[in-house]
């Protein structure tokens, strides 16, 4: 990624065609009919998990879910440009990277349902968990990928995160960090135009890839809906990092057509003339009509990738009802990566009061205090 760029790099235009960029589009060279059709099966698989997971929300089976659609392009795209031991720090929001990284079904909804501190275990997968507290994974990615280095692995990180997350100190600090020590990080922002019920004009007076400059941290703005320029760009980075060219910025233009978590009604904040212009940009449509421009699609390979779909929101759906209620004592594990005196001292006082009938416990003193 030599210099910095914050016009946003596009392959593909929304109504299919490609833009002749011979530097970015060199390094997605080696995407094929057959790999383009991947990204795009990639695209409407994690689109029908989001669609999924809102749904049972909405049906009382989770008790939140952080909808992603519109932003396929710039999570597969980013996603499938990682190496197997790269390491990626997500939001709350990136369930298609999570889906690209080899996370199951079955182990999306724990945490959101409410019956596990988490959903999946990272080292298997080389991606965290969803992360609630706003900004934190940069620090968490800037310290894994220095920590890296200094034990002599070529690995890279990601930390994902959004325009109103640009906003946090812990974003600031470690850019800092990462330039000061040359970690092998990729800042990807998406940039989706709402930080819950704030455009992005609030959160920068500017593109936000320039934040990324007075860091001396180069960076680079891309259509977001773009998943071949995603992929390209994302390349760019991570084998930089790798090589040991230090940190990047990435700044991916997209727009979240749903609400911030299932808890927003956008409607109360944005007007619909926005979300229909954006509609007509959609990641996963621009990817089919380039494939049908170039005879790559067809009925045969829409159903093949409709049934994908199907079968994995089955599996989603079924898991998550059929999720058993954990033991109450499971409450205390992994909280330390080792025994704690507080820890031990709790998990034997809540036994206790779970063996004393608590029930009939809370009634009597509700009487006795009303």
């Amino acid at each position: 990624m030599p210099g910095t760029n914050e016009y946003p790099v596009q392959l593909v235009q929304p109504d299919g065609s490609r833009v002749l960029d011979r530097e970015h589009a060199a390094l997605v060279a080696d995407i094929d009919h057959d790999r383009l059709r991947d990204l795009y099966e990639d695209m409407v698989v994690t689109r029908r998990i989001d669609a999924e997971c809102t749904a049972l929300q909405r049906q009382g089976q989770l008790g939140l879910w952080a909808p992603l659609l519109g932003q396929e392009g710039a999570q597969v795209g980013s996603a499938r440009a990682l190496h197997a031991d790269d390491y990626a720090f997500c939001s709350y929001r990136e369930a298609a990277v999570a889906y690209c990284r080899g996370v199951r079904p079955d182990q999306m909804t724990r945490m959101w349902r409410g019956v596990a501190h988490s959903c999946w275990d990272p080292d298997e997968v080389n991606i965290t968990n969803p992360n609630i507290i706003v900004g934190a994974q940069g620090l968490h990615a800037t310290g894994y990928a220095y920590a890296a280095h200094l034990d002599g692995a070529e690995i890279a990180t990601i930390a994902y995160f959004g325009d109103g997350a640009s906003s946090q100190g812990d974003i600031a600090e470690a850019m800092g960090f990462a330039s000061g020590w040359s970690a092998p990080v990729v800042f990807f922002c998406q940039n989706n135009h709402w930080a819950i019920s704030e455009p992005v004009r609030v959160q920068s007076a500017t593109p936000i890839v320039r934040r990324a400059f007075g860091y001396g941290i180069p960076g680079v703005q891309v259509d977001g809906n773009d998943v071949l320029a995603v992929l390209a760009v994302t390349r760019q980075a991570i084998a930089r990092a790798r090589a040991g060219g230090g940190p990047s910025f990435i700044e991916a233009i997209t727009y979240r057509m749903g609400p911030h978590t299932t808890a927003d009604d956008p409607t109360r904040y944005r007007v619909s003339a926005e979300s229909e212009q954006w509609a007509r940009r959609d990641p996963i449509d621009r990817v089919r009509r380039l494939l049908a421009r170039e005879g790559g699609f067809d009925e045969d390979f829409q159903q093949r990738v409709r049934d994908s779909a199907d079968e994995v929101a089955h599996e989603l759906r079924t898991a998550t009802i059929e999720m058993p209620d954990p033991d109450p004592s499971e409450l205390f594990e992994h909280v330390y990566a080792t025994p704690h005196p507080l820890v031990t001292q709790q998990r034997r006082e809540y036994t206790r009061y779970l063996a004393d009938d608590f029930g009939a416990q809370d009634a009597e003193a509700e009487g006795v205090l009303s």
